[in-house]
């Protein structure tokens, strides 16, 4: 089974997400939009995700969810995409390649090794900006002082632990 990520057709391009706020527009009460940092969907096209850790072929593309949870209740949307942007921006350096954060719809078909969900059927809708990241950051650490992203890292190493 192969991932299907080409979009409707690969010239033509898709969109850009140009603030946090566009972001929250587009992700509204939306429950199939997904994050994904990539080098872009010709890169993933075809192609699944493996796990890091023992190399294993996952049944679909790791990505993370930007739908909206119910308990969120009627706080921002805005502070919701931003933190799901903050709390994995370290991706975009995996690999010691520069990625870019993609919207993603798609069918979940399974989960990976850190619970995220995979899914097959890719299609990308949107490349986020890199000034986008930049303002998630900004409104993220206006909230708290004590805050990081998820990034794994041993503390006696200036690097992912490994």
């Amino acid at each position: 089974m192969t991932v299907s990520t080409s979009p409707r057709n690969l010239e033509d391009e898709p969109g850009t997400v140009g603030s946090v706020e566009e972001l929250a527009r587009l992700v509204g009460d939306r429950r199939d939009l997904y994050l994904r940092w990539s080098r872009g969907p010709e890169a993933d096209a075809g192609h699944r995700s493996r796990d890091a850790l023992t190399g294993v072929e996952l049944p679909g593309l790791s990505v993370n969810a930007l739908a909206v949870e119910p308990w969120w209740g009627a706080r921002s949307r805005e502070v919701w995409v931003a933190r799901r942007l903050y709390d994995y921006q370290h991706l975009q350096h995996r690999g010691g390649r520069r990625r870019s954060a993609w919207v993603f719809t798609g069918r979940e078909c399974g989960r990976g090794p850190d619970n995220e969900p995979l899914i097959d059927q890719a299609e990308p809708v949107a490349r986020v900006d890199r000034a986008v990241v930049d303002e998630a950051r900004q409104i993220i650490e206006t909230l708290a002082d004590d805050w990081g992203s998820l990034a794994r890292t041993d503390p006696d190493a200036s690097g992912p632990a490994r």
